[in-house]
Protein backbone atom coordinates (compact mmCIF):
# COMPACT_ATOMS: atom_id res chain seq x y z
CA UNK A 1 0.00 0.00 0.00
CA UNK A 2 2.92 2.37 0.57
CA UNK A 3 4.07 1.88 -3.00
CA UNK A 4 0.57 2.35 -4.35
CA UNK A 5 -0.01 5.50 -2.29
CA UNK A 6 3.24 7.16 -3.32
CA UNK A 7 2.85 6.18 -6.99
CA UNK A 8 -0.62 7.76 -7.06
CA UNK A 9 0.77 10.90 -5.44
CA UNK A 10 3.67 10.96 -7.91
CA UNK A 11 1.39 10.54 -10.93
CA UNK A 12 -1.02 13.24 -9.76
CA UNK A 13 1.86 15.57 -9.00
CA UNK A 14 3.48 14.88 -12.38
CA UNK A 15 0.24 15.69 -14.21
CA UNK A 16 -0.04 18.97 -12.28
CA UNK A 17 3.59 19.77 -13.04
CA UNK A 18 3.17 18.96 -16.73
CA UNK A 19 0.15 21.24 -17.09
CA UNK A 20 2.22 24.24 -15.95
CA UNK A 21 5.63 23.00 -17.12
CA UNK A 22 7.03 26.02 -18.93
CA UNK A 23 6.89 28.45 -16.01
CA UNK A 24 7.01 26.19 -12.92
CA UNK A 25 6.39 29.02 -10.45
CA UNK A 26 5.17 26.79 -7.65
CA UNK A 27 8.19 24.41 -7.69
CA UNK A 28 5.96 21.37 -8.25
CA UNK A 29 8.89 19.60 -9.91
CA UNK A 30 10.56 19.29 -6.51
CA UNK A 31 7.46 17.56 -5.18
CA UNK A 32 7.44 15.22 -8.18
CA UNK A 33 11.06 14.23 -7.55
CA UNK A 34 10.31 13.51 -3.89
CA UNK A 35 7.29 11.33 -4.68
CA UNK A 36 9.01 9.45 -7.50
CA UNK A 37 12.01 8.88 -5.20
CA UNK A 38 9.71 7.53 -2.49
CA UNK A 39 8.00 5.31 -5.06
CA UNK A 40 11.33 3.92 -6.17
CA UNK A 41 12.30 3.29 -2.55
CA UNK A 42 9.05 1.39 -1.88
CA UNK A 43 9.48 -0.57 -5.13
CA UNK A 44 12.92 -1.77 -4.04
CA UNK A 45 11.51 -2.59 -0.61
CA UNK A 46 8.71 -4.58 -2.25
CA UNK A 47 11.16 -6.52 -4.41
CA UNK A 48 13.27 -7.51 -1.42
CA UNK A 49 10.18 -8.37 0.63
CA UNK A 50 8.86 -10.53 -2.20
CA UNK A 51 12.24 -12.30 -2.42
CA UNK A 52 11.92 -13.07 1.29
CA UNK A 53 8.22 -14.03 1.52
CA UNK A 54 7.45 -15.30 -2.01
CA UNK A 55 3.70 -16.09 -2.34
CA UNK A 56 2.87 -14.81 1.16
CA UNK A 57 3.73 -11.33 -0.08
CA UNK A 58 0.42 -11.20 -1.99
CA UNK A 59 -1.76 -12.11 1.02
CA UNK A 60 -1.07 -9.50 3.70
CA UNK A 61 -3.19 -9.20 6.81
CA UNK A 62 -5.74 -6.35 6.79
CA UNK A 63 -4.00 -4.66 9.71
CA UNK A 64 -0.69 -4.74 7.82
CA UNK A 65 -2.38 -3.19 4.79
CA UNK A 66 -3.90 -0.45 6.94
CA UNK A 67 -0.57 0.26 8.61
CA UNK A 68 1.15 0.42 5.23
CA UNK A 69 -1.54 2.79 3.94
CA UNK A 70 -1.04 5.10 6.94
CA UNK A 71 2.71 4.99 6.36
CA UNK A 72 2.16 5.90 2.71
CA UNK A 73 -0.09 8.80 3.68
CA UNK A 74 2.56 9.93 6.18
CA UNK A 75 5.18 9.96 3.43
CA UNK A 76 2.87 11.96 1.16
CA UNK A 77 2.13 14.43 3.98
CA UNK A 78 5.82 14.79 4.82
CA UNK A 79 6.57 15.45 1.16
CA UNK A 80 3.92 18.18 1.12
CA UNK A 81 5.37 19.77 4.26
CA UNK A 82 8.89 19.78 2.80
CA UNK A 83 7.56 21.22 -0.47
CA UNK A 84 5.67 23.91 1.44
CA UNK A 85 8.81 24.88 3.37
CA UNK A 86 10.80 25.08 0.11
CA UNK A 87 8.02 27.14 -1.43
CA UNK A 88 7.95 29.54 1.51
CA UNK A 89 11.73 29.93 1.52
CA UNK A 90 11.99 30.50 -2.26
CA UNK A 91 8.84 32.69 -2.31
CA UNK A 92 8.41 32.65 -6.11
CA UNK A 93 5.53 35.13 -6.15
CA UNK A 94 7.04 37.47 -3.56
CA UNK A 95 4.06 37.21 -1.22
CA UNK A 96 6.05 36.70 1.98
CA UNK A 97 8.54 39.41 1.08
CA UNK A 98 5.70 41.84 0.41
CA UNK A 99 4.03 40.96 3.71
CA UNK A 100 7.24 41.36 5.69
CA UNK A 101 8.23 44.69 4.14
CA UNK A 102 4.77 46.22 3.93
CA UNK A 103 4.81 49.81 5.12
CA UNK A 104 2.36 50.62 7.87
CA UNK A 105 0.50 53.93 7.60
Amino acid sequence: MTLLTTVFAAVICTVIWYKGAPKSEMKVGVLCWMYWGASLMWLVDGIFEYAELHAEYFTPAPTDMLNDFYLGLSVVALGLVIWLIILLVKDPKGVIKAALFRKKN
